[in-house]
């Protein structure tokens, strides 16, 4: 598997997890929280913040029935909320020298030609492109032509769509391609979210592929980087109480430090697959804690040992319990006292 570079960081196998906070639309139009939630993201660890790069215009038609998921958080039709929640733009160049000044990568996602060459301008890592967008083949090849890395998020995709939007980057000049698995639920069912699909993504198109999740909660992501996920994107908010349609199922503060250190606890936890005795650092348990053969009553000195003066206990210095068969007709040494721990000097 290929493995890219973002931000000064390999992502693919072997590597250690890039970790996205999705801000998307949580700025609710203010500058301040959109400087705080990247602050937030900072003390979590994440490895980059992603904002959103949209406008109504470009990407809605004003006749787009309303989503169901979204009755509960706004009564407006999709147009006009796309419109309401819109990051300004000339806030991009600010935000990206902030992440710059607080040592996080600045990313978001462009949703028209104009916000590719805007985010290119400012000298983005990457280029993510949303799961809707992964058929819109034109805006794909105009985002892989910039020639910068390219993350592609797969939710409602199928094999075939994953294939063309890879050659589309491909024939635009950019091999250096990221894959998110994703369901476009908001929030996803634990039961919808499919994370075997990870790996066999990663045999199928031997790339780097990771985990766009929109679950509530945490236990997803940590999931899904033991199933070898490269990147976990994970929408997050100051408060989940805040107006507007991503701060509902978008974790807090707290929940996006914990996201992040359950991840690295994961990725200590994998090891090497091998199993090839006691580590070191269990070296007392080896000794102390398994079992060994024990001497069960007093025994003197000269007697053929019978299995009825034996038994298996703890600790585990002494010989071992298998070859107690190896034992049994041996003469004692010397005199053996109840609980002495039997070694091979004694017979």
């Amino acid at each position: 598997m290929k493995a890219v570079c973002i931000a000064g960081q390999l992502v693919g196998e072997g590597s250690r997890c890039f970790v996205i906070a999705e801000a998307g639309a949580n700025h609710n139009r203010d500058l301040g929280m959109g400087k705080a939630l990247i602050d937030v993201a900072v003390e979590a660890g994440a490895d980059a913040v992603k904002f959103q790069t949209y406008s109504a215009e470009t990407l809605y038609s004003t006749k787009t029935p309303r989503f169901k998921y979204l009755e509960k958080v706004s009564g407006e039709d999709v147009y006009d909320l796309i419109h309401s929640i819109e990051l300004p733009r000339g806030w991009q160049a600010d935000l990206a020298r902030y992440c710059a000044d607080k040592g996080i990568a600045f990313l978001s996602t462009p949703f028209d030609r104009a916000a590719v060459d805007e985010l290119d301008a400012l000298a983005v890592p990457a280029f993510k492109v949303a799961s809707f967008e992964i058929v819109d083949l034109g805006l794909i090849r105009h985002v892989a032509s910039k020639g910068r890395p390219v993350i592609l998020s797969t939710g409602m995709a199928t094999y075939g769509e994953i294939q063309e939007a890879i050659d589309a980057c491909r024939a635009a000049g950019s091999d250096d391609i990221v894959l998110l698995h994703c369901i476009s639920l908001y929030p996803t069912p634990a039961r919808l979210v499919n994370l075997r699909a990870i790996p066999n993504m990663q045999a199928a198109f031997q790339r780097p592929v990771g985990l766009s999740d929109h679950t509530m909660g945490t236990a997803i992501p940590a999931a899904a980087v033991a199933l070898g996920a490269s990147v976990i994107e994970k929408h997050y908010t100051l408060d989940r109480t805040l107006p507007g349609p991503d701060h509902p199922f978008a974790v807090e503060p707290d929940e996006l430090k914990a996201l992040v250190a359950g991840i690295r606890d994961v990725e200590q936890g994998l090891g090497d697959g091998m199993k090839a005795g006691p580590a070191p650092e269990e070296a007392e348990m080896f000794r102390l804690a398994r079992r060994s053969i024990v001497v069960a009553r007093d025994v003197p000195a000269g007697k053929v040992l019978e299995e009825a003066d034996l038994t298996v206990k703890r600790p585990g210095f002494g010989i071992k319990p298998n070859l107690l068969p190896f034992v049994v007709g041996r003469r004692a040494k010397r005199g053996l006292e109840y609980d002495d721990i039997l070694t091979w000097d004694m017979i």
